[in-house]
């Protein structure tokens, strides 16, 4: 299998090379942006032909990778004739990316939640239109795409997302005041920072629950979220005749990832039509049974974020565009200091307040996209100080 990694230096295209060594994949192209020294060693193990790097940095790297063809345009990665694209930049920059890898007929892992998250319709567009098969990364997705072989989804009455709870489940009683680093110790997955913080906020849970949504074409009312701190059920189907199936395994996302590659070729041309692909064996795969599993009702008081992407959910058009614009400015806010924990919803529901009522387009997208950050970054106010909440 000959496979291109767009976002080959963070944790999904770091693991994604994990199982390339593993099961002996050939890799063609790497998309890195501006982890040159990383980028350096995978093409030294990997030997790719092409490789795609920020523009600032574009003449260092072809000085430091002789024989590899460096570009600045991630697209000509997208689109590099492999079997299997990883699309696994995250956020809204890597939505072009994406959408250019499935309108060239280019099969897709897609790791990127935003690309369904903001844009599902249209990714579903672009893959009948370069008749490209699509399987989810996410160790939540994937889970959810294997219990669903075989099943007809008229007959699922729920799908059950599952959430770790993130490091404050329970602790501290005041989130107002949590800093940084103790929101980017997760207790159970490494991960990049966005994610991470996303996970604290359960922000991701709530995009998740989107992209559940858009990907088998369901109804928000189906789709559910549990907290499993165990991290070990990553994904369950309630059924109407009372039957639940369950996902279980460890929490290596190589897992998850090592299946979508596999099932690239025989995935989803159109939501909810799932198709199963060979299960190869992986090394030290075993996973012991025991132990104790247990779930709970997510908070939707202390983790309202989770709420707000349920509103943009039920909105629709342009409004999780917005949702997510705002996110990953409030997180940044957040990191560098000039926001506080909670004030990320309060950003996030100012912008959803404000965004218009509008169909998706590509051009909507953009210019919401472009909107919502620029709004957000005001709200998050100068100087380091926030204008919606302060701390609470």
């Amino acid at each position: 299998m000959r496979i291109a990694i767009l976002g080959s230096t963070g944790s999904i295209g770091t693991q994604s090379l994990d199982v390339a060594r593993e099961r002996g994949l050939t890799v063609r192209a790497l998309a890195a942006g501006n982890k040159l020294d990383m980028l350096e060693a995978q093409v030294r193990e990997f030997r790719p032909e092409l490789v795609s790097v920020a523009a600032n940095i574009l003449t260092e790297a072809r000085e430091r990778l002789p024989g590899v063809r460096v570009v600045a345009d991630v697209q000509e990665v997208a689109t590099a004739d492999v079997d299997v694209v990883v699309a696994a930049i995250p956020g809204l920059a890597g939505l072009p990316p994406t959408r250019a890898a499935l309108e060239a007929g280019r099969d897709v892992a897609l790791a990127t939640k935003e690309a369904m998250v903001a844009a599902g319709p249209l990714i579903w567009e672009a893959a009948a239109r370069g008749s490209a098969h699509l399987v989810p990364v996410d160790s939540e997705h994937t889970a959810i795409y294997q219990l669903l072989l075989g099943e007809q989804l008229s007959e699922v009455g729920e799908v059950i997302v599952t959430a770790s709870g993130g490091p404050f489940r329970l602790t501290p009683e005041n989130l107002a005041e949590v800093t940084p680093v103790q929101a980017l110790a997760h207790p159970t997955w490494s991960m990049g920072p966005k994610i991470t913080i996303d996970s604290a906020t359960l922000m991701n849970k709530g995009l998740e629950v989107l992209e559940t949504a858009a990907l088998y074409g369901l109804g928000l009312e189906r789709v559910r979220v549990l907290v499993h701190p165990q991290s070990v059920v990553h994904g369950l189907v309630r059924f109407q005749d009372g039957n639940v199936k369950a996902h279980l395994s460890a929490p290596d996302m190589r897992l998850p990832i090592a299946y979508a590659l596999s099932a690239a070729a025989t995935g989803m041309t159109r939501p909810g039509d799932v198709r199963g692909g060979p299960r190869l064996e992986r090394p030290g795969a075993y996973f012991p049974l025991t132990g104790t599993l247990e779930f709970f009702e997510p908070d939707f008081g202390r983790f309202p974020c989770l709420r707000l992407a349920y509103q943009a959910g039920e909105c629709g058009g342009l409004a999780p565009v917005a949702l997510n614009a705002a996110d990953e400015v409030a997180v940044e806010a957040f990191l560098a200091g000039s926001l506080p924990f909670t004030g990320i919803p309060r950003v996030i529901e100012q912008i959803l307040a404000e965004t218009p009522v509008d169909t998706l387009s590509w051009e909507g997208l953009e210019h919401t996209d472009h909107w919502a950050r620029v709004r957000a970054r005001e709200l998050t106010g100068h100087a380091g100080r926030s204008v919606v909440g302060g701390k609470a």
